[in-house]
């Protein structure tokens, strides 16, 4: 639960957004703020919190709020 917490922290924190507002409606195609720069950005913050390096495919894939938590789980990171 305390990776939850963290995860949703910096999608807050990166988007300046409600903790309320992350649902499976929560992706780039939907959010205004979620241009190239936020990206690089999330990628950043995920990768220093939790200790990993993610792999090109899954930068360019990182599309959404639910599918960010599967691409952590394929580096060992439980939510």
């Amino acid at each position: 639960m305390e990776n939850l917490l963290k995860y949703n922290e910096i999608f807050t924190k990166v988007f300046n957004v409600k903790e309320n507002m992350l649902d499976k409606s929560f992706t780039f195609k939907d959010v205004d703020a979620w241009d190239s720069i936020a990206h690089l950005s999330l990628i950043s913050e995920l990768e220093d919190t939790f200790d990993i390096m993610f792999e090109t495919e899954d930068i360019l894939h990182y599309e959404s709020y639910l599918n960010g938590l599967n691409i952590l789980r394929k580096y060992g990171v439980e939510i």
